[in-house]
């Protein structure tokens, strides 16, 4: 049975829909009113405050705490300064990933890993024989995402912290109205945004915090079906959707390298041994039997199948998950995992793995839908990820 998150008691208050999810273990909303359209407008236009709380977060404190980064994630944490932080995936022997997630550098020697799943085992195991502690403060720390082009000015105003020197993947504390936080420029919608990671106990005195210095700005909650088509708008990938956790894989097909699900960027060779770094290294050497790529629908395709049938084309209005083929010269070449309408972009895309050799950009191939009730052939061309990167999000 799911339990609500340090925030449960405002989130609940506020989920006019009543439509939740359970994210390990936790209710988290699907969305607060009955369409989600107003959030998402919320992370694109204004801001919006996402709870992130049931993320597993691990600290990883002592002596050899570079040294175990180092062997479990596929960056260079020697090259993390201290008050930074990493995108980065962790992969097993064979170089096939477990999970992805970010690491925050706090200290010289001590260290925080943001999952989705639970790996502490798995880690404990890989500490072997040094000198570092790794604690679960999964329960201890809550977090929110404040995301969207007005969310620097909220935090301006309710916090003491520095928001203008805060650089892009950089953290810093402050204070925000007696609460000790860490604010971190990071997020998971493509946009400028921040997540504020704080004790669990002062959850429902921040989220009011936030609440009423955000109200001039358009602060507005968000649940997961807004950040659902953000993220695909940003080209970000989710476990379990995008790609299989290779500890959860049944057969050697549903595991994927780096390279395979376009985290190949992450992938320090030249750092020293970690796990998996053998196995990717000949992968690097002899190339890639998939590749991830952008998916663009043609439009005026999609609305002749419609038209066909005597429609009106119907795109779907949140983001659709699954793996939908794709095809080429009517041959399957890989599947399509992600989709929805970009309202931003006012575009039907996707993320698609295919077969390498038909992830050029510019490559022409098929998406498979479903036009009443038959399976039907759309055009759509392979196109450079992300989708949409404004410059607000860096700058």
């Amino acid at each position: 049975m799911p339990i609500g998150t340090p925030f449960h008691s405002r989130t609940s208050a506020l989920c006019v829909s009543q439509n939740w999810r359970n994210w390990s273990g936790y209710f988290v909303a699907s969305s607060y009113e009955v369409l989600h359209d107003y959030e998402y407008h919320a992370i694109r236009n204004t801001a919006a405050l996402i709870d992130v709380s049931p993320l597993y977060k691990y600290d990883v404190i002592g002596k050899d705490a570079v040294k175990f980064i180092n062997r479990v994630i596929t960056r260079d944490a020697a090259r993390c300064a201290v008050n930074q932080a990493i995108y980065t995936c962790w992969c097993d022997e064979e170089g096939k990933v477990i999970q992805d997630g970010t690491v925050f550098r706090l200290e010289e020697d001590r260290f925080r890993i943001h999952l989705a799943d639970p790996s502490l085992r798995w880690f404990q195991i890989n500490a072997t024989g040094m000198d570092v502690e790794i604690r679960d403060v999964s329960e201890q720390v809550a977090a929110v995402a404040l995301q969207g082009p007005t969310s620097r000015h909220i935090l301006k105003q309710v916090s003491d912290a520095g928001m203008d020197r805060l650089k892009f993947f950089r953290l810093t504390s402050g204070d925000i109205g007696g609460i000790p936080v860490m604010i971190s420029r990071t997020g998971y919608t493509g946009d400028l945004g921040y997540e504020i990671w704080i004790p669990s106990t002062c959850a429902e005195r921040l989220w009011d915090i936030l609440m009423e210095g955000g109200r001039p700005y358009g602060i507005t909650p968000a649940g997961m079906l807004a950040l659902d088509m953000a993220r695909l708008e940003a080209g970000f990938i989710l476990i379990e959707v995008d790609y299989t956790s290779a500890e959860k894989a049944l057969i050697p097909s549903q595991k994927y390298s780096p390279f395979e699900i376009g985290l190949g960027w992450t992938v320090s060779l030249d750092k020293g041994n970690f796990v998996g770094r053998k196995s990717l290294l000949e992968e690097k050497n002899r190339g890639s039997p998939r590749q991830m790529v952008g998916l663009e629908i043609d439009w005026n395709d999609f609305e002749r199948l419609y038209h066909e049938s005597g429609l009106a084309p119907q795109v779907p209005s949140a983001a659709w998950r699954g793996g939908v083929p794709v095809y080429k010269n009517g041959r399957q070449v890989g599947k399509a995992t992600t989709g929805c309408w970009s309202p931003t972009l006012k575009k039907y895309i996707a993320l698609a793995t295919v077969n390498s050799d038909y992830s050029n950009l510019g490559s022409s191939l098929g998406m498979e839908v479903t036009v009443e009730h038959e399976r039907k052939k759309v055009k759509a061309t392979a196109v450079k990820l992300p989708f949409f990167n404004p410059e607000r999000k860096r700058a």
